[in-house]
């Protein structure tokens, strides 16, 4: 193979992963907008301006395609709210790191929320589930492990520590990307609303 071979080759994988990354884009958004039960490969196809073929190159079919993107933006998800994140720290320090992670992750990535909230109703929930427990859950349970044996929270079910601690974030995502709160109100969420909402949950769960 000549120099020119090699740039010509080098030039076509570079089309394959943006068309790949396009395909996994528009994947999403068409779940978010209709759902799983109005999204198709020939959906997805027409909405990347590609043939239905050029999908099979990627994935064998429906199932296989939603599960992959689930899988690896879950990961991706897992390794976006460890960063910067210990184990051994305060329990305090450790849920506010993981406050900053979530909250600027599902700011910059607004349709993966909701696209893993079709999922949860899902047949595909399971096994995206098993993905993601196993990058993130073991860390954050030896961190509350850890928190549990200092005495800096007691123990609790793992479901009443999630809706204690993450569930209000969660809230104040939704209500800011609505653009208005439950009482109908113009809301767009500021530092200061997302502290001090975090220091009334850490209250709630520190001893």
């Amino acid at each position: 193979m000549n120099k020119h071979s090699f740039i010509f080759a080098g030039t076509m994988r570079a089309r394959d992963t943006d068309k790949e990354k396009l395909v996994k884009q528009r994947a999403i958004e068409i779940v978010v907008k209709d759902g799983l039960e109005g999204f198709s490969m020939n959906k997805l196809a027409k909405a990347c301006n590609i043939s239905v073929a050029t999908l099979y190159i990627y994935y064998k079919d429906r199932d296989d395609l939603i599960l992959k993107i689930a899988a690896e933006e879950g990961v991706r998800m897992a390794e976006a709210m460890l960063k910067d994140f210990d184990a051994n720290a305060s329990f305090e320090n450790g849920l506010r790191v993981q406050w900053k992670n979530r909250f600027e992750y599902m700011m910059a990535h607004p349709y993966i929320n909701v696209f893993f909230e079709q999922l949860r109703s899902s047949s595909y929930h399971a096994r995206f589930m098993e993905t993601f427990k196993a990058n993130f859950a073991p860390i954050v349970t030896r961190f509350m492990n850890n928190a549990t044996e200092r005495g800096e929270v007691d123990e609790m079910p793992i479901e009443v520590y999630w809706s204690v601690a993450f569930a209000p974030l969660y809230s104040l995502i939704r209500f800011h990307n609505e653009g208005q709160s439950i009482s109908g109100a113009p809301f767009s969420i500021s530092d200061e609303v997302l502290w001090a909402t975090f220091d009334r949950v850490l209250k709630a769960l520190k001893r």
